[in-house]
């Protein structure tokens, strides 16, 4: 029995259906496969970026490190290179080697020394703890910054030394006193040591090499 033409073709286009509905889900696969590869390559890149981001905070803080380390040094050696760090050499700045002066009247246990003799940055801290039972000075307003430049106006240098640390790029200051710091009054030129002094023209501050060897400011 012959089947009319229409059937043959209707029945043709049935079969062509079922064998491509068989075959879908096979490439489907192959997509999700190809899809899953990209990703892992993508996956791939982006843990390398983070592996070239870690290593490169790592050599930061690295720097650092090696920037303390180096602070250190410096301070050690300014120690061991100055008589006056040394405990059986040590003595006080002379009277005449001095200048003290009263901070405001509101302040009555404001107190500062210049002393004049010039000694590094870590030297000077250790003679106003030792002899004056105090810090190098620190700065917290305009009216006692100015009143300690015109203090410092007393030698013929150009910086004294003032209590101030400075470990960071950005010049964040820490005092040596540990208070906080709420005023600064940097220069145009902020300088690139770690130490911080004060203009005994202008009054405004300046990192300078912690081994510079300067006349400093106490505060007690």
């Amino acid at each position: 029995m012959k089947l009319p033409l229409f059937l043959l073709l209707l029945l043709l286009e049935t079969v062509a259906a079922l064998h491509l509905r068989n075959d879908a889900p096979y490439l489907d696969s192959q997509e999700s496969q190809a899809d899953l590869s990209q990703d892992l390559e993508g996956s791939g890149e982006q843990e390398g970026e983070s592996v070239l981001t870690e290593e490169g905070i790592q050599s930061e803080g690295e720097q650092e490190e090696a920037s303390n380390c180096q602070d250190a040094f410096e301070d050690k050696k300014a120690m061991e290179s100055d008589p006056g760090a040394l405990d059986e050499n040590f003595q006080c700045p002379r009277e005449e080697d001095t200048v003290e002066i009263s901070g405001s009247p509101g302040c009555k246990t404001c107190r500062y020394k210049l002393v004049k003799t010039h000694r590094v940055f870590a030297v000077a801290q250790n003679t106003c703890r030792r002899c004056y039972n105090g810090n190098l000075v620190s700065i917290h307003n305009r009216s006692v910054n100015n009143q300690l430049q015109c203090l410092s106006g007393q030698v013929n240098d150009f910086w004294v030394w003032i209590g101030g640390i400075v470990k960071d790029p950005c010049s964040t200051i820490h005092w040596v006193d540990g208070s906080s710091a709420n005023f600064r009054h940097w220069a145009h030129q902020r300088g690139s040591g770690h130490c911080l002094g004060l203009s005994t023209r202008g009054g405004h501050w300046r990192r300078e090499c912690c081994e510079r060897r300067l006349p400093f400011i106490c505060s007690f």
